[in-house]
């Protein structure tokens, strides 16, 4: 079943026009989102990104757009899934109504809500071998529009394709000033030392829900200081530890980047205090 403005219809009967400006133009947002046990995990950050992002877009906010509302649209949804996991991948997806060409005829919105279930419910370390490499095919701008979720994501598409032709389990981008910016599903963290580091939204990262819980737990570890700060490519092999952060995944270790092994003691340690915040959601 998929959500489509409030109404729930089977997937063969839940279609977009042709005209869809999301389709058209990217003109969309979206959310990617992780349940458990019919509870949205990290759903406040969820929805005040949204929200932030819509305003960015000049998307008019419908006035029940408000958080007690999507959040009861997306656990009906989860109602009548078929599975009986205790996990679903949920994408929110919000686009503006069609319309004219690059100037729209209307900042009104609509949506979708889409539903997978999950095989795993709380995040389990991969230990499997995770090899990376630099994607320099073409580079993200830094800016604001870089931080969003929208439908633009054909970097991370070419990227992907690149990764599984090469035998890679994921690519690290770059932006314009040839600094690394993320992985191609979610932000990078480095560490070295009792030092650990991840990019800042103004290089052009994506403004992660995952990122932002990584952050505040690190924070709270004394043996370890944190820095938001560009990070050059020559840093990569001089590295202990990288790993890569989002919502459906928690915490991915990367294990080799060219020459380089890594090691995964602070992934580990951090994952498991993640495990813990989502107990206790």
């Amino acid at each position: 079943m998929i959500n489509f403005n409030g109404e729930l219809l089977s997937e063969q009967h839940a279609k977009l026009s042709v005209f869809n400006r999301g389709l058209a133009f990217g003109d969309a947002l979206f959310e990617t989102l992780k349940t458990l046990n019919g509870k949205i995990l990290f759903w406040e950050d969820h929805y005040f990104r949204l929200m932030a992002s819509m305003r960015i877009l000049r998307m008019e906010i419908p006035m029940a757009f408000t958080p007690e509302f999507l959040e009861s649209q997306i656990l009906e949804l989860l109602s009548k899934q078929e599975s009986n996991s205790n996990s679903y991948r949920v994408k929110f997806t919000v686009f503006r109504k069609e319309g004219g060409f690059y100037t729209p005829l209307t900042n009104d919105v609509a949506y979708f809500i889409t539903a997978q279930a999950l095989n795993k419910d709380l995040y389990l370390l991969n230990s499997s071998a995770y090899r990376v490499e630099l994607f320099k095919d073409f580079y993200v701008t830094p800016g604001l529009l870089s931080t969003l979720k929208t439908n633009n994501k054909v970097l991370n598409v070419l990227g992907s394709v690149y990764a599984n032709e090469n035998k890679y389990q994921n690519c690290l981008l770059l932006n314009t000033n040839k600094n690394i910016v993320e992985a191609l599903n979610g932000n990078l963290f480095l560490v070295k030392g009792n030092v650990i580091k991840t990019p800042p939204l103004e290089d052009g990262c994506l403004k992660g829900i995952m990122r932002k819980q990584v952050i505040e737990i690190i924070k709270k570890i004394p043996d370890y200081e944190f820095e938001e700060t560009s990070i050059s490519p020559f840093e990569l092999q001089k590295a202990d530890e990288l790993f890569v952060t989002n919502v459906i995944q928690g915490l991915q270790p990367i294990t080799a980047y060219r020459k380089k092994i890594f090691t995964t003691f602070v992934s580990q340690n951090i994952l498991a205090k993640l495990n813990m915040i989502v107990r206790l959601a």
